[in-house]
Formats: C-alpha cells, sequence, structure tokens
C-alpha cells in the first residue's frame, strides 16, 4: 500500500514537513508495513522554500541583504539539487521585517530582493523560483532592478532614492548595466492574485493599505506606479501594466515580467517543483491539508490543488485541518473523500498552537483505522 502525504504548513504551529511527519506517525501506528511519501507543500507564500527544500533535500545559504528600510538582514533561501533556487521575497522585502509604525509604502524598497537573486545568479544558479507574497513594498519592482543594475534617473540624471513615492520623478531608465547572466536565467514566480499593476484593483489600491498607505498615499503611490510604468514603457520595454499578477507584491511582478519571468499559480508551480505527480503513481491514498480549511480552500490552496493532481491520477484524497470554516462542508461535492478537522477541545490560542503535533498525529491514526477497515470490507 503506497500512501501520499502532501500537506501544507500549519500556521504558527508547524512547518509542512513536520505536519507530514505528524500524519505519518498516526497512520504507521495503524499500518505500518504501508509505504509512506511524504511531499510537504505550499502555495507560494510564506513556507514555500522550506517545503521545497525538504521536498527535494535541498540546502540552505544564507546571504546579508537590506530589508525594506535599508538595514541590513539575513535573508534565506534554498538551493535544489539540480541546481534551481527557491527564495521567498518575504526574507529581504517582507511586512515581518518592520515594527507596525515602520510601515510605510513611500519609502519601503525591495532591493533585498534583487541582491538575494544576485547572490544566487553568482552562485552558479540559472532556475529561480521565487514566492512573492507578504510584501512591505510598494515600488514595482523598482528596488530590485536596481540591485541588479538598472539605473533609475531623475531629471537631472540622479538616481532616484528608493521607495515608491520617488518613483513620480523617474524621467529616464538605463538597463544598460542588468546583470548579464539574468539572459540564461529561467524566472518563475509564485503569484496567486491576477491584479493589474495600476488602477482600482492595482497594487496600491488593494495591498497599500495593508503596508501603511492611507487614502491619500493610496491615491500618491498609484499615480507614481503609472508614471514608472509610462516612462519604461516609452522608452521601449514590453507593456506589462494590465498582465495578471503585475499587481502583486506592491507592483514586484511587473518588474519580474520586465525580466521575462514567468507569473504562475503558486501551487501549481510548487506541486510541478516537489515532483508531486510522480509520487502521485500507483498510490493508494493522498493525506493533505493545512490550518484551516473552508470554501477559500478553492481558491488556490494547497488542500484543492493537491486534490484536482490527485483527480487526474484518480486517487482519492482525505483533508486534514486544524479548524473547519464556513463552506468546508461542500468540498465534498468537488471530490474530497473526507475532510477532518484535528483539534480535539477547547484551549488557549498558545496551548492549541503548541499541541498541533500531537493533534494531527492522534487524528491521523483515527483515519488510518477506518481506512484499514474499509479495505477489509
Amino acid at each position: 500500500m503506497k500512501i501520499v502525504i502532501a500537506l501544507d504548513s500549519f500556521k504558527e504551529s508547524l512547518t509542512a514537513a513536520a505536519a507530514c511527519d505528524a500524519v505519518v506517525r498516526g497512520f504507521r501506528a495503524v499500518l505500518p508495513q504501508a509505504a509512506y511519501h511524504c511531499v510537504p507543500m505550499a502555495d507560494g507564500g510564506e513556507g514555500t522554500t522550506a517545503a521545497l527544500v525538504a521536498a527535494r533535500g535541498g540546502k540552505w545559504r544564507d546571504v546579508l541583504v537590506q530589508d525594506p528600510l535599508g538595514r541590513p538582514v539575513t535573508a534565506r533561501y534554498g538551493c535544489l539539487p539540480d541546481g534551481s533556487a527557491v527564495m521567498e521575497m518575504a526574507e529581504a522585502a517582507g511586512l515581518h521585517l518592520l515594527a507596525p509604525a515602520e510601515r510605510d509604502p513611500h519609502l519601503t524598497s525591495t532591493f533585498g530582493v534583487g541582491e538575494m537573486l544576485r547572490h544566487a545568479l553568482d552562485g552558479g544558479a540559472r532556475h529561480i523560483i521565487l514566492g512573492i507574497g507578504g510584501s512591505a513594498t510598494n515600488d514595482g519592482g523598482a528596488g530590485m532592478l536596481q540591485a541588479l543594475g538598472v539605473r533609475l534617473l531623475d531629471e537631472k540624471g540622479s538616481e532616484l532614492p528608493r521607495g515608491g513615492a520617488a518613483l513620480s520623478r523617474l524621467a529616464r531608465a538605463d538597463f544598460s548595466g542588468l546583470l548579464p547572466t539574468l539572459r540564461n536565467c529561467t524566472l518563475q514566480v509564485a503569484c496567486d492574485v491576477n491584479n493589474p499593476l495600476c488602477g482600482e484593483r492595482g497594487a496600491s489600491a488593494i495591498f497599500g493599505p495593508q503596508k501603511g498607505a492611507d487614502a491619500a498615499a493610496v491615491a500618491e503611490l498609484d499615480a507614481a506606479l503609472a508614471h514608472y510604468a509610462a516612462v519604461l514603457t516609452a522608452a521601449g520595454l514590453p507593456d506589462k501594466r494590465e498582465t495578471p499578477g503585475t499587481g502583486a507584491a506592491g507592483g514586484l511582478g511587473y518588474a519580474l515580467a520586465l525580466l521575462g519571468a514567468e507569473l504562475t499559480s503558486g501551487i501549481s508551480l510548487v506541486m510541478q517543483a516537489a515532483g508531486l505527480a510522480n509520487a502521485l503513481r500507483d498510490a493508494d491514498l493522498v493525506i493533505t491539508g493545512e490550518g484551516r480549511i473552508d470554501g477559500q480552500t478553492r481558491l488556490g490552496k494547497v488542500p484543492f490543488g493537491v486534490l484536482q493532481l490527485a483527480q487526474t491520477q484518480g486517487v482519492p484524497v482525505i483533508a486534514l485541518a486544524g479548524v473547519l470554516g464556513a463552506g468546508a462542508e461542500t468540498l465534498t461535492d468537488d471530490g474530497f473523500t473526507a475532510i477532518f478537522p484535528s483539534i480535539a477541545a477547547l484551549a488557549p490560542l498558545a496551548d492549541t498552537l503548541a499541541q498541533g503535533a500531537a493533534n494531527l498525529e492522534r487524528t491521523a491514526r483515527q483515519i488510518a483505522a477506518v481506512w484499514q477497515l474499509g479495505r477489509r470490507g
């Protein structure tokens, strides 16, 4: 019997790899002879690098870069056995790196993301997977471009300062110094939003408020991004302003698209990179899950992506969650065999998070017992 375990992280409780291990322990207590294949999952946001490093047997690299406000911070990314690099922009430019009072998208920059990319390229990586969730920035990826050798100049020929507000002063862009190794690199970007760069559904309007922008700042930043893109388009660069996903991460998706990156669904990218399709061959059962499962799980979340891939191979899927939210009961209509919560009793949040592994292991053991009974029938 072959059982594939493909869970996402349980936020603030368990990494994807730890969650998979807990489920294996529970199943193995009942079905010790089964073959277990753990493929930790993520959807392109937090935990993507850890999931792929665990699934592919990669190694970690540390690099000193600049945080959103230009301070030194150690960013971590993964190197996979095939030479690919996998990283998350939030390691260098994430909202979690700033105290609430420091959040100001007028000033925050993606420069550190460019430094991280440069480090991987200088180390020989020619395929880079980049997750772009959790950003603190609204600079259209300008900081990243500057770190990669692009000069963004004002009317006097001076380099623009960093941050989203300065983009309104852009007069000319010089791409002649762009890092040459980018030409031979494949960039895959895990992007689970389809927002354009500007406008009422753009980066500033939709994501700016959570980064510290009030209504006036949103309008100012949106105008600055529009000017920035207009200057680059007039200079002969591809017009990517309306391309779905270019508004992701404060417009970082836009700059990555200019560099030829492929913006794609996070869960699809991770499943491909982790080799989940191969793991599913001849499988008897898949266990997937994450901290919360509800009606929104259909919108690009790990359990639903795993379900859709498993259905192509006719493998039944059981989902495990910490808690079930509104609409979870409707997901069996989409093909889940069953969906189970794992929290045993009411408890303070800190205790519940600390008990995550034990709760998963216990629930998995009961699922295995029922699964074994069904097979006997």
